[in-house]
Parts: structure tokens; C-alpha cells; sequence
């Protein structure tokens, strides 16, 4: 991946701890950084089915699950499968779509199953969706709602490239031409494996505590109007975890927590003013700093 991505290879980190931690990645910056690319060099590293949905004002939920159709043969309704069906969707620009939209993923992220005139199919396993949103400030889009956000594990920004890099994505080939040599390098199988692996990561109760404080304190902070939910609670322990696994140790430590607690928390609280998340991960980072580190 960082051949495609270079020198952006915390949020190649980020996106892989996402995967392995069952998690859904929400990547939010301007255009033309690499948001889509990111999300195309992760599903080509891999040998897992991969659909692209591009999110727009006319877009229907349909078009996402699936529909029925009638069969002249049959005589009956057949159900063609949306493109949630594959192990890597990627949502491109999801803000731009209405909220109606949007929570046809709902049930897709987190239950990894889809109901359709009261049927239900379960989703391939793994099952990761990538969505990439531009800034609010941009013309033509809508805030994500709570509860579709806080089922993003993390949620990351990639920014713009230091000056070498950008310089070498100039004179060189498009991401787009490279994306095409890309080879996978990991089955699909290989990856359910190291998400069974990720969950045996041993938790001391200490560690536990710790993070709990955190989740705890940004309910109780005076900036903080809404705290992070238990999901994210959840959420928070998955990507310690796979943090911990990826970094090659068998056990979590507090810089583990601390490293994600940003990430994890800050698009999950709502401030008493109108802050970006980016403001709101500045609080979690001080409510971090408050408190004592386990040894």
C-alpha cells in the first residue's frame, strides 16, 4: 500500500488496525489527498471481493442493498444482491447522499446482515466498509447522523503529502495506473484468521480500567454535551487490540489506548458548541493527559 500512498503511512496503518479490529473506517478530508486511493490499495492488497458505491443526492437505498425483481419464469420475486455485498465497500463521498440514504448501511455495519421485505441475508466475512467524506464546509452535503457515526470505528484524515512525496505523485504515474499492478498479498482467509488472533489479545484488567476512564470522561467533561456510547466503548477495546497486534505483541498496553483514543472517540462526542472533530479529538487528548497511567 505505501507504494500508491507514500509517506502516508499512518493512515495506511490506521485503515489495516481498522480491518483487523471487524471495524468500519471513516476518512474525512478535501479532495484529491487520497481517500478514495486509500480505500482501492487496501481492498488490492487483499484477495477480497471489492464494489465501489458513489454516494449522490439521487441515490436510493436500493441501489445499495439490492431489490426484488420479478421473474417471468419462476413466477416469483428474486432478490439481486447490492453492492454491500462484497468484503470491502467503499462508500466515496457518503455526505453527499441524504440521511435516508445513509442509514441503509445501518444494519449492514453493524450486524453484518441486510432486511429486505422481511427477508435477511448475512454479509461476507470479513465485512469492512470504507467511507470518504469531504469537510461540511463543502457546497452540497449532509452531517452524517449520530448513530451512523459512532458505527465507524475510527474515523482519520490523511492530509496533504510532504513536498518530496508530492513531488514524485507529480512526475510519476497516476495512483489510478498504479492501482493496477497491485497484487494481493493476504487471502481473505488469512484475514479472518488474524481477526480471530486480534480478539485472544490478552487485556489486562488494568489496561481495562484505563480505558474505561477515558470513555468515562467524555461523558463527564464540561466541553463534552453527549459522551461516547458503549459501542464505542466496544469499538475502543476491538482497535486497542488490533493496534497491539499489528505493532507484533500478543497483549495491550496504555500507549496503545492513548495512540487510539483520538481516533476512536472524537467523532463519537458532541461538544456544548459547534466544534469540528478534529477540536473534539483535542479534548479527548486532554482528558487523556488527565489521567494517571497505569503501569
Amino acid at each position: 500500500m505505501e507504494t500508491i500512498l507514500q509517506g502516508k503511512a499512518d493512515a495506511i496503518k490506521m485503515a489495516i488496525v481498522t480491518l483487523l479490529g471487524r471495524g468500519h473506517l471513516l476518512i474525512e478530508d478535501i479532495p484529491g489527498v487520497g481517500k478514495t486511493t486509500l480505500a482501492s490499495a487496501l481492498a488490492k492488497s487483499t484477495d477480497c471481493t471489492f464494489r465501489r458505491i458513489q454516494f449522490t443526492s439521487d441515490l436510493l437505498p436500493t441501489d445499495i442493498l439490492g431489490v426484488s425483481i420479478f421473474n417471468q419464469e419462476t413466477r416469483d420475486f428474486e432478490f439481486r444482491q447490492g453492492p454491500v455485498f462484497s468484503n470491502i465497500v467503499l462508500a466515496d463521498e457518503i455526505n453527499r447522499t441524504n440521511p435516508k440514504t445513509q442509514s441503509a448501511l445501518l444494519e449492514a455495519m453493524s450486524e453484518k446482515k441486510v432486511s429486505v421485505e422481511r427477508h435477511t441475508f448475512m454479509l461476507p466475512d470479513p465485512f469492512m466498509v470504507i467511507a470518504t467524506q469531504n469537510p461540511m464546509e463543502y457546497h452540497g452535503t449532509f452531517p452524517l447522523p449520530e448513530s451512523q457515526l459512532d458505527r465507524f470505528m475510527l474515523h482519520i484524515t490523511i492530509g496533504y503529502p510532504a513536498l518530496e512525496y508530492e513531488r514524485k505523485a507529480i512526475l510519476g504515474k497516476t495512483s489510478f495506473v498504479l492501482l493496477d499492478d497491485l497484487s494481493p498479498v493476504v487471502s481473505h482467509q488469512e484475514i479472518v484468521r488474524m481477526q480471530a488472533e486480534v480478539e485472544k489479545v490478552f487485556t489486562d484488567d488494568s489496561v481495562v480500567a484505563y480505558l474505561m476512564k477515558i470513555v468515562t470522561g467524555t461523558r463527564t467533561h464540561p466541553s463534552v454535551r453527549l459522551g461516547a456510547s458503549t459501542r464505542g466503548a466496544q469499538f475502543f477495546l476491538s482497535a486497542v487490540r488490533a493496534h497491539a497486534y499489528y505493532e507484533g505483541r500478543d497483549y495491550i498496553s496504555p500507549d496503545d489506548v492513548k495512540a487510539l483514543a483520538p481516533l476512536v472517540l472524537g467523532h463519537r462526542i458532541i461538544l456544548r458548541t459547534r466544534m469540528t472533530v478534529a477540536e473534539a479529538e483535542l479534548v479527548v487528548r486532554d482528558i487523556v493527559e488527565s489521567l494517571p497511567v497505569p503501569v
